[in-house]
């Protein structure tokens, strides 16, 4: 029967529901959500509020790394959530709080259940920093399903960034859990609906897989 089909998932229907600063303050662990993960300079934000196209969703800022919370956000369909991890890289904080900060991070990524995949956020003119490639390995070591969205494409020449997304697209061949390499562009609105077709297809897995 067509009630007994569930509604499709409507990314601009994300609310914010509750930032965490470590995993005991996170949202019960049932249902289906994924995660954003990248430098602060990235575009992560950015790109979280294109794909939702709520403009102020994800708070982008002048100061990157401000953001040292893990956020998550509801959307139209129960349990299913889009969840933004704290920006790396450039946070002006003291060692002990990045440690605690990282700590806490981890903690999310290696015992969150309904963690369905990750997104890793790089900038295209620099992709596959050290702290993407730890990311890399974090997803290897777990087979935590990955997509990768080299954004600021609208920053290159078409062929430029053509021939950036191939190189990143070569390195991460041999890895058999990264199921997308995207070109992206908050600006132009480029990627974002081969993005949310992934997005989609993690997110509408039942709560009780894996």
């Amino acid at each position: 029967m067509d009630e007994s089909q569930p509604k499709p998932i409507s990314f601009n229907s994300a609310r914010f529901l509750i930032s965490a600063s470590k995993l005991q303050e996170c949202p019960e662990d049932t249902g289906t959500e994924v995660a954003f993960a990248g430098r602060s300079n990235a575009g992560k934000s950015s790109a979280i509020n294109s794909i939702t196209a709520i403009g102020k969703l994800a708070r982008t800022s002048k100061t990157p790394g401000r953001t040292r919370l893990i956020n998550f956000f509801s959307l139209n369909r129960p349990q299913r959530r889009l969840v933004d991890l704290p920006g790396y890289g450039y946070a002006r904080v003291s060692r002990d709080m990045k440690d605690d900060w990282q700590r806490h991070l981890d903690q999310y990524l290696s015992q969150r259940r309904s963690l369905r995949g990750l997104v890793l956020v790089m900038d295209i003119r620099h992709p596959l920093t050290d702290f993407d490639q730890m990311m890399v390995s974090w997803c290897e070591h777990n087979q935590l399903p990955l997509m990768v969205l080299a954004t600021k494409a609208d920053k290159l020449k078409f062929g430029q960034a053509k021939t950036a997304l191939l190189g990143i697209r070569a390195k991460l061949k041999p890895y058999n859990f990264v199921q997308h390499v995207i070109m992206f562009s908050a600006t132009s609105k480029q990627g974002v609906d081969e993005c949310r077709q992934g997005l989609n297809h993690w997110l509408e897995q039942h709560p009780e897989a894996g």
